[in-house]
């Protein structure tokens, strides 16, 4: 029998389990996000996956077709010289009925002004204290804490979990999920002992049975350790954690050696990252990947994974832990 263990967060957001599937783009799509939710646990959609407001229309109805359960909706605002029609994408979103929204990148204000007003439930995703209290003060439901072990954009300040995660739950009143390095029982638990009531997992979920990526990427992640990924754009101020290979390591050292955005501009195209995971060669492109690759031995299904990371995060609790405690004087 699954576990239960029950925080804030479940409460506020109306999930069974303190798990949530990180808004990974090109990955989180319906058959993904659905059986998330069908896990007890919390799926996120990535609007910006698809190319259109129209199309995550679809999408939305598509999920809703594949399970009955709550799901949300990720949507990340980044820097870009032509940027998505944010405003339609909220507009889809709030007109669709979903009732909870990861916001990510840029300061959330003109998000959470939309969402909140609407009912929606507002989850922002950041990497520094400082940001997570202006998420907090601009009315986001709770705070995602990224630490430097993430997959994708870490920040530029490189706080790992082990700080950033008890720092942030005791300087903010709402609650917060640890992400970075997390993959199995052991995270949950740590997250919730650092303050935290609930975490997200990117890398892992991305290797699972449902995640729509070519098997190739996931036994490649499987075959890799925590030294197999690759800090790139970090010259530029736009840190990302990715996997190691021959594109990303040329990345790298183009710039170390002075060279500018130009230089590397055809090296990080999406459109090469996204062929990544439809044709299966974890060379060809730049992906994404966390250190927890250095944790994932199995390819199991969603099921499987929440089933047994909940149920052995409160094995840990209920007799691991207890055992170390001695009785006084003992």
């Amino acid at each position: 029998m699954t576990a239960v263990l029950r925080t804030r967060f479940t409460d506020l957001f109306g999930v069974d389990h303190p798990v949530v599937q990180g808004g990974m783009q090109w990955v989180a799509r319906a058959e993904l996000v659905a059986a998330v939710a069908e896990s007890g646990a919390l799926g996120m959609l990535s609007a910006l996956t698809q190319p259109t407001p129209e199309a995550l229309v679809k999408e939305i109805a598509r999920c809703r077709d594949l399970t009955d359960k709550p799901f949300g909706v990720n949507l990340t605002v980044l820097p870009a010289i032509s940027p998505p029609p944010y405003a339609e994408y909220r507009r889809a979103v709030i007109e669709c009925g979903i009732t909870v929204v990861e916001t990510a990148g840029a300061n959330p204000a003109e998000q959470i002004a939309d969402f909140k007003p609407a009912g929606v439930k507002v989850l922002h995703k950041c990497t520094s204290v400082r940001h997570a209290l202006k998420a907090q003060a601009l009315g986001a439901d709770a705070v995602g804490i990224d630490g430097f072990e993430c997959a994708g954009h870490p920040g530029e300040d490189d706080i790992p979990g082990l700080v950033l995660i008890p720092r942030a739950a005791a300087a903010l009143t709402v609650p917060v999920l640890a992400a970075g390095g997390i993959a199995d029982a052991r995270g949950l638990v740590a997250a919730l002992a650092l303050g935290a009531e609930g975490v997200t997992m990117g890398t892992r979920f991305l290797c699972t049975e449902e995640a729509p990526v070519h098997r190739n990427v996931k036994e490649h992640i499987v075959a890799s350790s925590e030294l197999d990924t690759e800090l790139i754009l970090r010259q530029l101020g736009n840190t990302s954690r990715v996997a190691s290979n021959a594109v990303s390591r040329e990345a790298v050292g183009k710039l170390a050696a002075g060279g500018r955005f130009e230089d590397v501009r055809h090296l990080v195209a999406g459109s090469r990252g996204r062929q990544v995971y439809e044709l299966g060669d974890p060379e060809s492109g730049i992906w994404t990947a966390g250190l927890a690759m250095g944790l994932i031995d199995d390819i199991p299904t969603v099921a499987e994974l929440v089933g047994r990371t909940v149920t052995e995060a409160g094995d840990l609790i209920r007799r691991r832990l207890p055992g170390l405690v001695a009785a006084p004087g003992a």
